[in-house]
């Protein structure tokens, strides 16, 4: 009788075990499987940022700083770009609004500022990979030629940027789809080419000269990914 009671007790204590283990379970869940990194990209990852922002501590800065060419992070006066939409890009803007519904004009500008640091210091570094994410296949085959004669030279070239003053959208256009616009960047920088023997052959490190540029972004609105390309640029005189 002693040996059943035993057994009895063993049988109830295995089961109160199971019901706690399933009830464990239900209560803490399981991992999927599907945790993976989404890919980065300066536009996705400023809707990360702000997203960060607005769920922080009330007045916790949780902005992502840049670092310039020489490692060194931008002061927060140098981050203080202003951001503007002129006139003749509000239609368009709509447009492109209408296509998707999540598009955001702060956002992308803001987006776009850091795909300008990115792509001048990944050019003047000869960074094809960080060009090829960015960059349309004609810009990135125009870029790469650029940085294999400079290599087939055997020059390098400096670029530090020492602020961008101003990031104006100022044309925007929807084309099958296709949603385009045109940024332009006022920005200081310091660009010094050197040759093999490290001689400068052009600029001046201790000139800070300012620079506009006037970038096209693209980016196709029925396609999930949401990063935009830098299909065209123009310096204007």
């Amino acid at each position: 009788m002693g040996e059943g009671f035993q057994l009895l007790d063993i049988i109830l204590f295995a089961a109160i075990a199971a019901f706690l283990i399933l009830r464990l379970r239900s209560v803490l869940g399981r991992r999927n499987g599907d945790d993976s990194r989404p890919d980065v990209d300066p536009f996705k990852q400023n809707e990360e940022n702000q997203t960060a922002r607005k769920k922080g501590p009330a007045g916790e800065d949780k902005v992502v700083h840049l670092p310039n060419q020489k490692g060194q992070q931008q002061s927060q006066e140098d981050q203080q770009t202003e951001f503007r939409t002129e006139g003749p890009a509000a239609a368009g803007l709509t447009q492109i609004k209408l296509a998707d519904s999540s598009f955001d004009e702060q956002s992308f500008l803001e987006g776009s500022r850091a795909a300008f640091e990115m792509i001048v210091s990944a050019f003047a570094a000869g960074d094809r990979e960080t060009l090829r994410s960015l960059l349309a296949d004609q810009v990135y085959e125009d870029f790469s030629k650029a940085i294999d004669e400079r290599e087939k030279n055997n020059e390098s070239l400096q670029t530090t940027i020492v602020s961008i003053k101003s990031a104006d959208i100022v044309d925007a256009r929807l084309e099958n789809r296709v949603a385009s616009i045109d940024v332009k960047f006022v920005s200081e920088q310091i660009n010094v080419t050197r040759d093999e023997e490290d001689r400068i052959i052009e600029g001046d490190p201790n000139e800070i000269i300012n620079v506009t540029d006037i970038w096209t972004f693209e980016r196709n609105t029925r396609s999930r990914d949401p990063n935009w390309a830098l299909s065209a640029t123009e310096s204007p005189t």
